[in-house]
C-alpha cells in the first residue's frame, strides 16, 4: 500500500511537473511570436505606457487636473503648456495625463463586467444546451439586433448620465459577443474525449467547466478581450461626449474634446490632442489584439 501511494504520488508530481513544464514552453512561445510582430510590439508599448502614465500621472502632470490659470487663459502649445489651455486656463497636457485614469479604469471595470456576465452566460449555453440554450442565445440575437451604441446610449439616458451609467449601460452591451465566442468553444471542446472522460468518472457540471473547459478557452478569450478595450475606450469616450458619461470638470478624454468642440477653429488643442489619444490607444490595443490572436494560434509554427 505505502509503494503504491508513493507511485501515485510521484506519477502526479511529474505529471504536474511536466504541464508547468508545458505552459513554461507554451508562454515562451507566445512571448517569442509577439516580439517578432513590431505592430504588436507598439501595441504592447502603448499598453504599458497608458497604464505607467495613469499610475504616475500626478508626476507626470506639471499642474493639477482642474487647476485654473486665468492669466494663461485660451494659450496656444508653449514649453509653459505643451498641449495649450482652455477657456478656464487649465493645462490640457495635465488633463489628458489625468484622464488616462479614466480610461484604465473604465477599460477594467467594463471588461472585466462583459467578461464576467459574458463567459458564465456561454459556458451555461454550451455545456447544458437544449432549451437552456436556446433562451441564452435567442436573448443574444435580440439583443445584437440593436446596434450596440445606440443601446448604450438608450441605457445611458434612462439612468441620467454619470460614471455609473456609463459602466452601466457598456456592460450590459458588451457581455453578447464573450456570450456566443464561449458558448462556440464550449461546444468544440465538449466533443474532446476527456470530458467524456470526466463525465464517466462522475465529476460535478461545476468542476468540469471549470476545470476542463474555461482553461481551453482561455486564449480566445483573452484575444477577444484586448479586442474588446478599444471598442469599450471609444464607446465611454462617446457617451462622455454626448454629456451621457463621464461629467466635468473630471477630465475624461470625451469630455475634454466635448468642451473643445465649441471653439475648435480657434482653440484647435483643446480638442486635438485628447483625440490623439484616444485615436493612439485605440490602435495600440487593436495592434495588441491582432498579435495575440497570432501568437495563441496553434496553426502557426
Amino acid at each position: 500500500m505505502a509503494q503504491g501511494s508513493t507511485q501515485s504520488a510521484s506519477s502526479g508530481t511529474t505529471g504536474q511537473g511536466a504541464t508547468d513544464i508545458s505552459r513554461g514552453a507554451r508562454f515562451r512561445m507566445v512571448l517569442r511570436r509577439l516580439s517578432r510582430n513590431w505592430f504588436a510590439v507598439f501595441g504592447a508599448v502603448v499598453a504599458v505606457t497608458l497604464v505607467l502614465t495613469a499610475i504616475f500621472a500626478p508626476v507626470i502632470a506639471p499642474y493639477g487636473p482642474t487647476e485654473a490659470d486665468y492669466n494663461s487663459i485660451r494659450e496656444a502649445p508653449s514649453l509653459d503648456h505643451p498641449f495649450g489651455t482652455d477657456n478656464l486656463g487649465r493645462d490640457i497636457f495635465s488633463r489628458v495625463v489625468f484622464g488616462s485614469r479614466y480610461t484604465v479604469f473604465l477599460g477594467i471595470v467594463i471588461v472585466g463586467i462583459q467578461m464576467a456576465i459574458g463567459v458564465l452566460l456561454g459556458l451555461i449555453a454550451g455545456y447544458y444546451g437544449g432549451w437552456t440554450e436556446s433562451i441564452i442565445m435567442r436573448l443574444v440575437d435580440i439583443s445584437l439586433s440593436i446596434p450596440g451604441i445606440v443601446l448604450a446610449l438608450a441605457i445611458a439616458g434612462i439612468l441620467g448620465g454619470g460614471i455609473e451609467s456609463l459602466i452601466i449601460a457598456v456592460s450590459l452591451v458588451g457581455w453578447r459577443g464573450f456570450t456566443r465566442l464561449v458558448r462556440g468553444d464550449v461546444k468544440s471542446i465538449m466533443e474532446e474525449e476527456y470530458i467524456d472522460a470526466a463525465e464517466s468518472a462522475g465529476v460535478g457540471d461545476i468542476r468540469i467547466m471549470t476545470r476542463y473547459i474555461l482553461p481551453n478557452s482561455m486564449s480566445s478569450i483573452i484575444v477577444y478581450t484586448s479586442l474588446t478595450i478599444p471598442t469599450v475606450i471609444l464607446w465611454s469616450a462617446a457617451l462622455s461626449f454626448l454629456g451621457m458619461g463621464v461629467q466635468p470638470p473630471r477630465p475624461e478624454w470625451g469630455a475634454i474634446i466635448s468642451i473643445g468642440r465649441s471653439q475648435l477653429a480657434e482653440q484647435w488643442w483643446v480638442s486635438t490632442f485628447p483625440g490623439l489619444a484616444i485615436m493612439v490607444t485605440v490602435i495600440g490595443f487593436n495592434a495588441l489584439g491582432d498579435g495575440l490572436r497570432d501568437a495563441l494560434d496553434p496553426k502557426q509554427e
